[in-house]
């Protein structure tokens, strides 16, 4: 959510910035509603403090034993028309809460100005492209002939986009699940966290998921519950109106999670295989910064999503997306993309956004220092998401005879150093 003093000081700057990410916010509006909200609010503060003063005066003319009936008539006047203002009042706070819960966030100002997703830059990569000399498969060709995934029994029991992992395919997702978990711990300093995996809507709304993305998660209307599209949701708000030390920043958390999400947007589009699910599971880092030190921590954390695909020794590139290209909460985002040769694609595994204090005010968490009280910057990574990992290390480590070499770091997790058939 976007500081409202803000808005109104700046509501050309915010239009121009919003406009970017293909966004069209009615900022008049807002400052209308704000203007309004402090001028009756004022209005009715002066009518308050007439109240008290009467009140007092209704006292002493007691203790005096002298008439103070049109004291009282005024009383209740006043009474009256605080009630109906404060009702006012309200009204226009919530219209002006949903408004400002539907603007996005401002792109940081070192964000390239594109129309879509081909207006990314890319600004590093890391590895080489491998060659074969045999006829390679995609993925799921592999996968299905080892046995390690099966998406007709797993269409059976959900439909599509719920993938069944089986044999080798559950133990190589269990081992890249405790691999990534393990490094984030141990040498990046995280505490790992266990977060549930449905919420309530003020928590989906604290990350900003809700309102703008209702239609692509999953809600269950009895509970007032969504299961989350990602471990974000619940371990951003463990937070949620709480006054941090400054002397504790930065804190960081990963967790693993299932992830659940409609696509109700992407009908038909990349639909083959592990590459665009309704659940899937990813390892997710999240941190709570000092502003000062917001951008230099977000860059750290980008190399921990980086060092997760070094490690297993998988080609990548590391993309800065444009305006367009934006989340709703990003003010920046780096993607990175790992090659897969099979399907002959770059595929998306790791978003690491930074949200400034767009989350923290909607969530009402800051934290305490000498100069008073601020809104924390809050940012996260994927550490990675699994699915498309999985693709890449089977592309990226197939064999002629159709088995699958285990990247060195895995080998100790699944006690193998090959998957055949």
């Amino acid at each position: 959510m976007l500081d409202i003093k803000y808005i109104r000081e700046n509501p050309e700057k915010i239009r121009e910035r919003i406009a970017t990410k293909n966004g069209d916010v009615d900022i008049t509006a807002i400052i209308d509603l704000d203007t309004r909200r402090r001028n009756l609010g004022k209005k009715t503060d002066d009518m308050k403090h007439r109240r008290n003063t009467v009140s007092q005066q209704i006292s002493l003319k007691k203790r005096n034993k002298e008439d103070a009936s049109a004291e009282i008539n005024d009383m209740q006047s006043l009474s009256a028309n605080i009630k109906e203002n404060d009702i006012a009042l309200t009204a226009i706070q919530d219209e002006l809460n949903t408004r400002l819960l539907l603007i996005p966030n401002c792109p940081h100002p070192d964000v390239p100005v594109g129309n879509s997703e081909a207006d990314n830059i890319e600004i590093s990569s890391w590895g080489q492209i491998p060659s074969f000399d045999f006829k390679v498969k995609d993925h799921l060709d592999i996968a299905e002939s080892l046995g390690m995934l099966d998406l007709k029994r797993g269409a059976k029991l959900s439909g599509s986009g719920f993938p069944l992992y089986a044999g080798w395919g559950a133990r190589l997702e269990r081992a890249l699940i405790n691999f990534m978990l393990d490094l984030h711990i141990n040498e990046h300093g995280y505490t790992e966290i266990f977060p549930p995996f449905l919420v309530h809507s003020d928590v989906a709304t604290g990350t900003g998921q809700l309102p703008k993305m209702a239609d692509d998660m999953y809600y269950l209307k009895e509970d007032d519950l969504w299961l989350i599209p990602t471990a974000e949701v619940p371990v951003t708000n463990m937070h949620r109106d709480e006054v941090l030390s400054s002397a504790n920043l930065p804190i960081k958390y990963v967790a693993f999670s299932a992830c659940f999400r409609r696509e109700a947007g992407s009908y038909g589009k990349d639909t083959r295989g592990l590459q665009r699910l309704h659940q899937f599971n990813k390892v997710e880092m999240v941190q709570f910064v000092h502003p000062d030190q917001s951008y230099a921590q977000w860059e750290l954390l980008i190399g921990h999503a980086e060092k997760v695909l070094q490690e297993l020794k998988l080609p990548y590139r590391v993309l800065e997306l444009c305006t367009a290209d934006l989340s709703f909460a990003a003010a920046r985002c780096r993607d990175i993309e790992l090659w897969a040769p099979g399907s002959q694609k770059w595929l998306e595994v790791s978003s690491c956004s930074n949200f400034e204090d767009f989350q923290a005010r909607r969530a009402n968490i800051r934290f305490k220092d000498e100069k008073g009280m601020h809104y924390v910057h809050t940012f996260n990574g994927s550490g990675v998401a699994t699915p498309r990992l999985l693709i890449a290390i089977i592309e990226n480590y197939q064999q002629a005879d159709g088995s699958i070499l285990v990247p060195d770091v895995l080998q100790s997790y699944l006690g193998t150093t090959q998957i055949k058939g």
